[in-house]
């Protein structure tokens, strides 16, 4: 797993077959939902209806599409934001609660860690917060904080919202996550400004997400799972093969690792970073507030 800065001049790495660039879709009237060009006020909405078809079978997907994968991928996405008790958190399209419940995990390490026993005067300052748009999908998750018996933990703040108009006031978070959901939005800038807006000095703002792989014959086999063997499983699954369609399109609609890292700058972070795991399969991005 290599760790690379944003360095260089960016290349031509969109297919073919796309006639323009995600950036300048995102400054037009139109945009993109996978590879058909959509109004903007129209994206939100069929992107809303996906997340609410698969919410019910999106854990079991995940792993089916990962092969669990993805579980290993969230634990190094906390291990990178250095979890600590008494800090505010926000993890942004993380409605069912996977990368929430690591940090609280971590941060409960943390504290057992310092002295035998807890920091209860601490772990009370803890506040997280999950923010998504999609309410089905905070349903699964409040399901599963029941689940693991965390119903009626006090830092857990489910909050159905918009990562591109937060409501949380300026410099009020020390750590900002978003896994799997960037590529979903309307206007990603608006959204990596709002996280800067949000991060107190010293904050670190994390993403993964499912990227580009450049190795040829592996990009041939990953192309084949991803456009033959993916919606297949959705549509045997979850009874939605238009769904994960829509998935595997928006993937190579994304930004390339170096031209989303160079976005992260632009919005005023600094030491921007980016691993690739499983050759680019997924990418973790990172930058600082300072």
């Amino acid at each position: 797993m290599a760790l690379r800065r944003s360095v260089g001049k960016l290349g031509n790495d969109l297919p073919s077959f796309i006639s323009r660039s995600p950036s300048s879709l995102l400054h037009s009237h139109a945009t993109s939902f996978g590879y058909k060009e959509v109004r903007e006020e129209e994206k939100s909405k069929l992107v809303g209806n996906v997340f609410s078809n698969v919410a019910s079978s999106y854990d079991i997907m995940n792993d089916l599409m990962s092969a669990g994968l993805h579980r290993l991928w969230k634990d190094r996405l906390v291990s990178k934001l250095n979890p600590f008790p008494g800090m505010k958190h926000l993890d942004v399209a993380g409605g069912t609660g996977d990368v929430a419940f690591r940090v609280l995990d971590s941060i409960k390490s943390v504290s057992r860690r310092a002295m035998e026993g807890t920091l209860p005067e601490v772990e009370e300052k803890t506040q997280i917060y999950i923010c998504d748009i999609n309410p089905k999908m905070l349903s699964v998750g409040k399901k599963r904080a029941a689940d693991r018996g965390l119903g009626e933990e006090r830092c857990l703040n489910w909050v159905e919202g918009d990562a591109e108009k937060l409501s949380f006031e300026d410099a009020s978070m020390d750590g900002y996550t978003i896994a799997f959901g960037i590529r979903n939005v309307t206007h990603i800038e608006k959204v990596l400004s709002e996280s800067y807006r949000v991060l107190k000095r010293g904050g670190r703002f994390l993403c993964l997400e499912l990227s580009h792989v450049d190795t040829p014959i592996f990009k041939e086999l990953y192309d084949y799972y991803s456009f033959s063997v993916i919606p297949a499983m959705g549509e045997l699954v979850a009874g939605d093969r238009e769904s994960y369609q829509y998935l595997v399109e928006s993937i190579r609609r994304f930004p390339s690792q170096e031209k989303f890292a160079r976005m992260i700058g632009d919005a005023g972070f600094q030491k921007v970073e980016y691993e690739n795991l499983v050759g680019g399969v997924v990418a973790i991005h990172s930058g600082l507030k300072l």
